[in-house]
Order: C-alpha cells, then structure tokens, then sequence
C-alpha cells in the first residue's frame, strides 16, 4: 500500500460524496502522516474529519457475542478505533451473509516493521473468528511508479513480503495472496475501468493531490487499489456477477488508507455493489515518538521482523521515554506514559491486560524504572520476532506459489 511524498486533504464520505476538506493542523494521507506542529495525531478529530464511526463498546461486545472467541487486544485497546460500515458487516453476518476481506502491501523493503505486522495480525483473528476468505493485494506496480525501483525488483519483493505475510499463519483454503503485476486482468480489470469512469480528474486531485508534474501512472493507480473490493474481481473464488454481487467486503487496515476507500464507496452504488465496510487502526509509533508512522526507508525508526536479539535491544534502549532524567527523578515524579514508545509498544504486543495495567500503574507511579520497562519490552519482541523468524524460515517458494495460485477455495466460508 501506498507510500510516498505527496500531500492531499482528506475528504468526508457521509453516504455518497467527496467533499468537505478537513482542517490543515495535521496531514493523514496514504503518503504522508504527521501534525504541523510535530505533536501527536489527534485521532477523535480525525474521526471528525473523515467522517468515520468511532468503535465502541457495544460494538466489541457484539464481535465477541456472534464470533464466541474473545476480542482481539487490538480492539480492547482501541487500536483499531474507528470504522465505515462495520456494523452492516455484522448485521448481515448475524443473517447469515457472506463477506470476505480484503487487506494489503506495498512491498518496498526485504522484510516487514512492527508496524506492518498489525494489520496482518488483526486480518488474521477475523479471518479465524468469522470464517471468512481473506484476499491480499500486493502492489508491487505501485512501489514501481511511486519509489526509486527496477520494476523487476518490484516483483522480487513482492515475493519477499509474501514470506512474511504468510509467516503470520493465514489459512491457506481461505487465503488468495496476489501482485498486481501477476494477476491484473479479465474482470479485475473491467471493474477498474467501471470505477475510473465514476471518477473525475478534479476528484481524484482533490482527494490524492495529486498536482501537473505527476506522472499520469499515478493518477491510474486508485482504481487499482479499489477494485478488490468488489467481489466479482475474483471470478475464481466468487463465481460471476450473478452468485457475488451480494457478498460484502470488509478491509481492515490503517486510517491513511482511508482515501483510496472513500472514492471506492462514493463508486460503488453506481457499479450496483455494497460500499466496502472499513475497520481501521491508529498509527504504530516510530522509535523516536509517536508525531507520525514509521518509514520503511529509515531502518532506525522501526523494529524489523528480521532484526536480531541485539539489534532490537539497541533501538529499544535508544527509544525516546516519557521516564525522568534519573532513576532519584523518576522514583520521585514517576514517567509519562502517555508519550513513552516502551509502554505504547507493549500496548501492542504484550497479551496480559492485568500485566500492562500493572506496568503502566508502576511506571508511571515511579515504582518502575525506564530501563526495567525497555527490558520487559525486548523480551516480549525477541520472543515474538524469533517466532516469526522460524514461521518465515518454514515458507517455501512452492508455499508462495499455492498461496498465489488463482484457484477455488471450496470451503473458504464457515
């Protein structure tokens, strides 16, 4: 998925339009992510700008009521805050409707940060939760027209990524992983050009900013993105128009994503689908603090799933603390958990709720000192890295090319 240089406003989607511009105190695009005045992203007003629907209690509740399993800590913990629609997902669900998801990559580094890891792992408990099949995108043309790539590595790391998404655990008879270079054509492509038809150019520069000097690939990349999210792009897994039409698609997957899915749901009624529903996550915060995302072209703003024990000690150490200047200071005054990266990773990662809560009150009490919560922190990361690492070691190019394969997937719902 996108990621890049160019600065666009969001755009509200209050049922079928793209219009109001949200305000300039912070920009939250697929290329871009920060606050004007370097603090951190205010996600209610985001919400505002957006136009989304803020994830609620209620609405937990019902996921674990129709699922039977647990919520997820990332929705406990309002990782994934916001949404578009979630609840006709689970209302036709409750029916007994169909839906799948759909969620995805730009492969633009060897291997994976943290920050790439949660949508993955989120996409992971719906898929076993709901039963549901699962397609990924990976938009190795659009790392191509955006980054400074060979379009053959593209492609190369389209498969690299690939490893990793699969090193997650997704079933494989309810999971299709595809590149665009590979797959785009037949109906995939005819819903692009349906939806790039319902889109005009003054649109399209409105919601992307898009601006003269860009290449004109970039202005046909959107209907890329979105065509997933109708199912008759997948004729292999759905059938034709006349059996899919009906199965809605629910993508989980970060709020800068929000762009592509706005101008996919203002198209959709005229294309005779359901708007694809949204769940969506705040950010993953950089090592040095939370006033944006991670940039996979800074190795030292992130954690890789390919960083080892020492490696990951070392920029957790040197991530900034909301702890005191000394352990006398801290002991006295406690921390501010509130900005410290340790504590909001562990608010990821670490499963305990009892365990965090426990930190959280110590450390900010001053009972806990800055370096006791990096150590506890390596160790939940080391520990959960090392499992992937093996996870990913296991994958074979033959496993790629299954999971790649365009084929049926009989029992891919319930």
């Amino acid at each position: 998925m996108p990621e890049g240089e160019v600065v666009a406003s969001p755009t509200r989607d209050d049922g079928g339009g793209m219009e109001e511009e949200a305000g300039a105190s912070q920009v939250v695009t697929p290329w871009e992510v920060g606050s004007k005045d370097g603090g951190k992203i205010n996600y209610d007003k985001l919400i505002v700008d957006f136009g989304c629907t803020k994830m609620d209690a209620d609405t937990v509740s019902r996921i674990e009521r129709l699922t039977g399993r647990p919520a997820h800590p990332f929705l406990r913990r309002n990782v994934f805050f916001a949404h578009r629609d979630f609840d006709k997902i689970l209302d036709s669900y409750e029916k007994g409707e169909k839906f799948y998801l759909y969620t995805g990559r730009g492969p633009s580094s060897e291997s994976l940060h943290l920050g790439h890891l949660v949508p993955f792992m989120f996409t992971k408990y719906l898929q076993d939760a709901f039963k549901v099949p699962l397609v990924i995108q990976l938009t190795d043309d659009e790392k191509f027209m955006w980054k400074d790539l060979k379009l053959d590595e593209a492609r190369r790391l389209a498969r690299e990524n690939a490893k990793d998404i699969i090193a997650c655990g997704f079933d494989v008879s309810r999971t299709f992983i595809f590149s665009d270079f590979e797959y785009v054509g037949g109906e995939f492509y005819r819903n692009m050009v349906r939806i790039a038809k319902c889109v005009t150019l003054n649109q399209v520069r409105g919601i992307f900013g898009f601006v003269g000097e860009d290449h004109i690939g970039k202005v046909m990349f959107p209907p890329i993105q979105a065509a997933p999210s109708f199912p008759t792009s997948f004729p292999h897994l759905f059938g034709d128009a006349n059996q899919s039409k009906n199965i809605r698609c629910l993508i989980p997957c970060a709020i800068d994503q929000d762009p592509y899915f706005r101008m996919t749901r203002d198209a959709a009624p005229r294309l005779g689908f359901h708007k694809p529903a949204l769940i969506e996550s705040s950010f993953f915060p950089a090592l040095q603090g939370e006033s944006g995302k991670m940039s996979a072209s800074d190795p030292n703003s992130a954690i890789y799933v390919s960083d080892n024990p020492k490696q990951i000690k070392d920029k957790i150490n040197k991530s900034f603390s909301g702890g005191r200047d000394t352990a006398e200071e801290q002991r006295k005054f406690g921390a501010n958990i509130e900005v410290d990266i340790a504590v909001k990773y562990l608010g990821f990662f670490l499963d305990d709720d009892k365990e965090l809560a426990r930190i959280k009150e110590e450390y900010r009490t001053g009972k806990l000192l800055t370096g006791e919560v990096k150590k506890i922190l390596i160790d939940v990361l080391v520990a959960m890295v090392e499992r992937h690492r093996r996870a990913r070691a296991a994958v074979t190019e033959e496993m790629i090319d299954v999971f790649m394969a365009p084929r049926p997937l009989p029992h891919m719902f319930g």
